[in-house]
């Protein structure tokens, strides 16, 4: 039977299917007919499971065959590929419990090495579940939370928060958002979470203490669109505030702000918009800097007023609000709304896409590490469900619940974590507005909520359309509100309907699945969902018992709540795992009971008012029987009713906005703090009083050499403990580091120093020039020699003569060396270091300005350099010290190269060119090191925050603070010296550092000198990230060009001439 072989791989595939076939779940067919058809048994059972849509429709191509020949020549050809998807799927699970298992080993070696880097007992902090501490997820679950109504909670934070003059910002970039009118379900990135950040913007404006709220996200002015989404600014119309006055100044309120980026005249989902995030990132610095200008000179006194915190929503804006946070130096919060670790999870079990597949569709890698950069940069992590923290962050490098029990702990008790950070995790359910809806405990039989004061208007329009479906449009109505998505099981509730005939006997069944025109122009995935429900209503004749309209409007969506409720109906989620489940409250809101999903949010939901049932969504049979229960059972059923009307208000926005609040104010402020620049030019300003001054003195003492002499007296250890040493205590330890100081300077005089002139800046005539320049160029070209570097250099000075002549530009060096590293490259050049106005060095983590005045330095050996330690103050956040420094050693101790007998470290600390701010390591073979991606995630899992670059063709490691970059250098410049970042010209190599991503990009302008860094070496740093450089870099954008030729003078002054800052 050689020609018969497919036969036993279509057995066998049968078999590899295990539960998916046994006799609980046996085919319909079998049963009604009484024979087994073993195509249409695997067609209907086994592809259903693994949801491949695109087989069944071969198989409805293969039944409607008329020749018998081709009829089984297709069969076999389904047959197939059902074995390979069997076989595939059997695979990808196999390694799924092998990385799981991995993660599993990974973190608890990770965790084994925090706890005992931190040595202090904490038998007393670890005690207790992890449900049961407060400290952990700011809940509890052993009691409700006390009711609150919506007058109280504004009462209660009016009366403590009154003075407060507070500035918010919020950032969701994706999907299509504006104040009236949401377009909710017109396609996948305009949904739930679109809702919400208006909802939520709206709501904190309406706050006291609240005077200003952006909602920055993209402007689109794509002609598929409508033109609002076009318009810069657009103020969302206040919330009722049950009477309350609000202060209201000229700038005050809820803002839209639209900010111009990625292509102009185009809408495109979500996973296009990564390689345009830097443009955003500028564009949104550049508002929120004019803003806090604005507010200063109205609210401030003349000052700044910076936003109290940087909200990012869903791992792009968490993206941005990272960035923005370092820049600015202000608090972060995310929320993550999805993650993008469940979700590949989700899709890697279901068998359908490799994982490199998936990262194709979703730029899920670019995805999750947005996520675990958020995780590093964030101070809150705002979730809805206690399932989010526990299931779903669980699965990131970045955040680990028992070490951040270990860390809380700690804290408390006032001990070093040793540099090791873990965000807060809060629980604060969604918020939503009640006051137009007016709940009553009677009965509603004959009634309708919002027509209670005029019985004679009529009914809404939407009912007529919904009311049309049905034959009996008196029996109750089961209500699903959701897009027709896979993962919304949309299917399974039709199904569960279809094969109960007590529940269609006594119910009718309402899907409103989004708003659609012809399904074949729907998206893949969407259709197949509708096409689905649609031959299910045609299978179990379920005509004149299922709705499904066509079209709503958001409006319209109180009005079927209010249906559904007037005919004692339940509204229904049956999702695989729901995030958080507004729906679900807006049901109860109106007096509907609810069946809900037992995966993810609904659970915290159902907890606070036990409104309903929740259920398996695999299990359809338990599907029915809740629905059945709840709607035969007249007394459940008002039970539930009362119950989610009592309790309801506990979801209410003034709630939300209050617990909100109250995290915000609990961060530790944070802002830019530096000398006003006018004071450079007044050398007799008055200082501070003398008691500061005396610290002041001391604290000059504690800069490092240029070099970077280290000490252990970082002030970085534990930024959240939000302690103030007194004074005594202060001044012997800075006392003790300048003694320790001094020790180091004398040890290296063949270093440079450097002094932190926070009460007198000599240098005053040099640094305004750097805001005085017309444009800015920058060279951060990674070559692979000195000899190459500096020819680039003068083939750049040449191209731009005649500005530099004119002193109308400016020059600024960007590198992964040291600063005398690049002293000694500008003296073997024949170059002065006044040819340029700054220099970013160590990858980003340390800013100089030359200095050409010989009273600057403390001895002849110094050069002559002014260390900006304003800079350093901006990019400490996080900074892990002495115990990133321990942790780096010994991970660099781990990497040996075996050869024969003898062992060699691969990677050995360079004490040398290390500094305050900047770790670095030597690499003999850059072959045998881990990539950026492993070592980052060895970090993460011990709860060490920072960033990892290799330089230098891979030869050096360097280790810096988390939102310190040679890009954010450059940010600022402009935040610093208003430096104009549109004015700025970035040169770049074809390839370079590992950090060579952040410079391309942006609203500056890029040009990349071909030829340059184009060695394997530099080729390999980029293929070793988890992402293609094209998920990040918009190498199409308008603001980047290559050079064309061998990067002459001549080249560069053509692409000059291109990007439009060069006269031809």
């Amino acid at each position: 039977m050689a020609g018969n072989d497919w036969i036993n791989s279509y057995l066998e595939a049968i078999l590899d299917a295990g539960p998916g076939i046994g006799a609980d779940k046996s085919s319909l067919l079998l049963r009604e007919r009484g024979r087994f058809s073993p195509t249409r048994y695997f067609v209907e059972e086994v592809i259903t499971g693994f949801d491949e849509t695109d087989l069944y429709k071969s198989w409805v191509r293969a039944a409607a065959t008329r020749s018998p020949q081709e009829r089984n020549t297709r069969l076999e050809n389904m047959c197939w590929r059902i074995w390979n998807l069997a076989r595939k799927k059997k695979q990808i699970k196999s390694e799924e419990v092998q990385r799981i298992s991995k993660r599993r080993l990974e973190r608890e070696r990770g965790r084994r090495e925090a706890t005992a880097d931190m040595s202090e007992d904490l038998s007393e902090g670890e005690r207790g579940d992890l449900v049961s501490d407060l400290s952990a997820h700011g809940c509890s679950t052993k009691s409700r939370m006390p009711w609150t109504s919506s007058i109280d909670a504004i009462e209660a934070w009016s009366s403590s928060h009154k003075d407060k003059k507070l500035y918010i910002v919020l950032i969701s970039i994706h999907g299509l958002i504006r104040g009236e009118n949401m377009e909710l379900g017109r396609d996948s990135d305009t949904g739930g979470q679109v809702k919400y950040v208006v909802e939520l913007a709206r709501a904190l404006g309406a706050m006291p203490g609240v005077y200003r709220v952006d909602l920055l996200t993209r402007q689109i002015l794509a002609p598929d669109v409508d033109w609002t989404y076009g318009e810069p600014t657009e103020m969302l119309t206040p919330i009722s505030s049950d009477g309350f006055e609000r202060e209201m100044g000229e700038s005050s309120g809820s803002y839209i702000v639209r900010i111009p980026f990625g292509p102009r005249d185009k809408y495109i989902p979500k996973e296009l918009l990564w390689p345009h995030i830097q443009e955003f990132v500028d564009g949104a610095l550049s508002h929120i800097m004019q803003m806090s200008k604005i507010l200063g000179e109205q609210i401030g006194g003349g000052q700044p007023v910076w936003p109290v915190s940087i909200h990012g929503h869903y791992a792009d804006a968490g993206d941005c609000a990272s960035l923005l946070s370092g820049a600015l130096n202000v608090p972060m919060l995310f929320t993550g709304h999805s993650l993008g670790r469940d979700k590949l999870e989700q899709l890697l079990r279901q068998g359908r896409q490799t994982r490199e597949e998936i990262n194709t569709t979703y730029k899920i890698m670019r995805r999750i590490e947005a996520e675990e950069l958020s995780l590093d940069s964030s101070e809150i992590v705002i979730t809805s469900t206690r399932q989010e923290i526990e299931e779903q962050w669980q699965l990131y490098d970045g955040f680990d619940v028992i070490l951040e029990r270990k860390l809380r702990a700690r804290i408390k008790r006032g001990v070093s974590c040793h540099g090791r950070f873990m965000p807060r995790m809060f629980i604060i359910p969604p918020g939503m507005e009640f006051h137009h809806i007016a709940p009553h405990d009677g009965d509603t039989d004959g009634e309708v909520e919002g027509n209670e004061d005029n019985a004679a208007s009529p009914d809404p329009p939407i009912w007529s359309e919904i009311m049309r479906f049905f034959s009996n449009p008196r029996k109750p109505m089961i209500l699903a509100l959701a897009r027709p998505d896979p993962k919304k099981n949309l299917i399974t509730l039709v199904k569960a309907f279809g094969e109960c005939r007590p529940l269609r006997e006594l119910a009718n069944l309402t899907l409103i699945m989004g708003n659609r025109e012809v399904i074949d122009e729907m998206s893949g995935t969407n259709a197949a969902v509708l096409t689905s429900i649609l031959k299910m209503i045609d299978k179990y004749d379920l005509y004149g018992q299922v709705a499904y309209p066509k079209h709503h409007k958001q409006s319209d969506v109180p009005d079927i709540y209010r249906l559904a409720a007037k005919t004692k109906g339940v509204f229904i989620n049956p999702a695989f795992i729901e995030p958080f489940g507004l729906t679900l409250i807006e049901a109860a809101a109106y007096g509907l009971p609810i069946v809900a999903t037992k995966n993810g949010g609904p659970v915290d939901i159902h907890r606070v008012l036990d409104n309903g049932l929740l259920v398996d969504p695999h299990d359809q049979h338990a599907i029915a029987d809740a629905l059945l229960k709840l709607v035969a059972d007249k007394n459940l059923w008002a039970q539930c009713r009362q119950n989610g009307l009592k309790n309801i208000h506990l979801f209410s926005w003034p709630e939300h906005c209050k617990t909100y609040l109250s995290r915000i104010t609990s961060c530790k402020p944070r802002h830019p703090q530096w000398r006003r620049s006018e004071e450079f030019e007044d050398s007799d300003a008055d200082s501070p009083g003398d008691s500061l001054r005396d610290i002041k003195d001391i604290s000059l003492n504690l800069k490092l050499s240029i070099d970077g002499e280290k000490t252990e007296e970082n002030r970085t250890v534990d930024n959240t403990l939000d302690s103030e040493e007194r004074p005594a205590e202060m001044k012997n330890k800075l006392e003790h580091a300048f003694l320790k100081v001094s020790k180091g300077v004398e040890r290296s005089m063949n270093k440079v120093g450097s002094i932190d002139r926070t009460e007198e800046n000599s240098n005053s005539s040099k640094l305004p020039m750097l805001r005085r320049r017309k444009r800015i160029y920058v060279i951060a070209v990674d070559t692979d020699t000195d000899t190459d570097l500096i020819e680039t250099i003068k083939e750049i000075f040449d191209a731009t003569s005649e500005e530099r002549m004119s002193g109308s530009v400016g020059y600024v060096l960007s590198s992964a060396s040291t600063i005398s590293e690049i002293h000694s490259l500008i003296i073997s050049g024949g170059m002065l270091n006044t040819d340029f106005d700054a220099f970013i060095c160590n990858s980003g983590s340390e800013l100089y300005y030359p200095s050409s005045n010989s009273e600057d330095m403390l001895s002849s050996s110094e050069l002559p350099y002014e260390l900006d330690t304003d800079y350093h103050s901006q990019i400490e956040y996080r900074w892990g010290g002495d115990g990133l420094r321990k942790t780096l050693i010994r991970w660099a101790n781990s990497i040996i190269d075996s050869n024969g007998d003898s062992k060699e470290k691969i990677v050995t600390e360079d004490e040398q060119r290390s500094a305050a701010y900047c770790y670095a390591f030597r690499v003999k073979n850059p072959a045998l090191v881990p990539s950026v991606k492993e070592l980052r995630k060895f970090m993460r899992i011990q709860a060490l925050r920072c960033n990892v670059i290799y330089c230098h063709d891979g030869t050096k490691l360097h280790v810096i603070p988390v939102l310190a970059s040679r890009s954010q250098a450059l940010r600022y410049l402009y935040i610093r010296w208003g430096v104009e970042l549109s004015n700025m010209v970035v040169f770049v190599g074809e390839s370079g550092d590992s950090d060579f991503e952040g410079l391309v990009g942006g609203v500056h302008k890029t040009i990349i000198l071909t030829g340059t860094c184009h060695n394997a070496t530099h080729n390999q740093l980029q293929a070793n990230r988890s992402y293609p450089l094209q998920d990040v870099v918009a190498f199409d954008s308008p603001n980047t060009i290559r050079t064309d030729g061998d990067c002459s003078s001549k080249d560069i002054k053509l692409a000059l001439t291109h990007l439009g800052t060069r006269k031809g």
